[in-house]
């Protein structure tokens, strides 16, 4: 996307031409979430001048417009953050070498990424079992079916709401940082100390790089090793525990190494550390949502056995009917969205 609206802009201005770029944002970072200050800022160079178009999705407008304080203080906010960026331009972008290197953690970010999710044979299996994908698919929050209309449970016909939203439920919010850690790790191995002075120095200077690392930081500080384990363990059928805890293990591992490097590039000791308000604000949140995890797990045990039991015998062995076990599960999804402050 950085690529493209440098592309876009040096177009524009060669034809003599005012370009105003339409951005969609979301609540999760997967969906181009997080603080519109920064995002604005390190959009490139040339590309805002003055001029931006937003679309916020519909699960934030109520954090930020539902108030008039709160709607004044947004628009205040990305209105100084668009004269900033057009008035106060930095050279950074247009460094090539400093993009060259972007591009090779990038596509390394990718290739790691993508291995997990088109390589790891028991990859889909594990996310149709661990996360509520086939709940989140029933709930009525979405001007579009969870599936694009192909007839397959695929991931290629899966639509990317419902692909984030499941991953946030779990507590891996595995889209918005698996792989970065991969490629940081790679970058920094052919130099380990220059490679890291290096990278603090981008984190300093570039706010597009800063940006990309603070997406992560912040999504990092949300996902929650243990309760996800916890979704694996209960979730999975007997037959698939030990194969579905290796692809837990792929996971866990880079979590642990993003997690590490990031910090080592913002030099805290603790994520999110740079912003102590944001910090407090996600750990009380977090601290939250745990007891509905724990409740939606059962809820979502006990619904699919029940549909199991009635597929093969006609008879459920439950004080409580499929309605009302999804219901159960529908509102603690609803609980643990808000919680997490985005869906997908």
């Amino acid at each position: 996307m950085h690529k493209a609206q440098k592309s876009l802009q040096q177009i524009a201005e060669n034809y003599d031409l005012s370009l105003r770029i339409f951005h969609g944002r979301g609540g999760s970072v997967g969906r181009g979430g997080g603080p519109a200050y920064e995002a604005i800022l390190a959009q490139p160079g040339h590309s805002i001048n003055g001029r931006i178009k937003i679309t916020e999705q519909g699960e934030v407008l109520a954090s930020k417009y539902s108030l008039l304080d709160l709607a004044l203080y947004h628009m205040e906010t990305i209105t100084t953050a668009v004269i900033q960026a057009s008035l106060l331009r930095t050279g950074f972008d247009d460094i090539e070498p400093w993009n060259e290197i972007m591009e090779e953690l990038a596509a390394r970010s990718r290739q790691h990424y993508r291995a997990l999710i088109y390589e790891q044979p028991d990859f889909v299996d594990f996310f149709h079992q661990v996360t509520p994908i086939e709940e989140i698919s029933q709930l009525q929050i979405s001007s579009r079916p969870a599936r694009r209309p192909s007839g397959k449970k695929d991931l290629s016909s899966l639509r990317a709401i419902p692909w984030v939203f499941s991953w946030t439920q779990t507590r891996f919010l595995l889209p918005s940082w698996y792989g970065v850690g991969t490629a940081l790790q790679d970058f920094l191995n052919a130099e380990p100390e220059e490679h890291l002075k290096l990278l603090r120095y981008f984190y300093v200077k570039w706010p597009f790089f800063k940006m990309v690392i603070s997406k992560a930081e912040m999504t990092l500080a949300k996902v929650d090793m243990q309760m996800a384990h916890h979704y694996v363990q209960e979730l999975s059928k007997p037959e698939d525990q030990l194969r579905f805890a290796k692809v837990f293990d792929q996971i866990a591992s880079e979590f642990y190494l993003t997690r590490d490097l990031v910090l080592k590039i913002t030099d805290h000791n603790r994520l999110l550390d740079g912003d102590p308000v944001l910090q407090r604000s996600v750990q009380l949140r977090n601290g939250t949502i745990v007891p509905l995890g724990f409740i939606q797990v059962s809820l979502l045990k006990r619904l699919r056995q029940s549909l199991n039991t009635n597929a093969t015998s006609g008879v459920i062995h439950s004080r409580y009917s499929k309605g009302e076990l999804l219901r159960g599960a529908l509102l603690t999804i609803n609980g643990i969205a808000a919680g997490m402050r985005n869906t997908g």
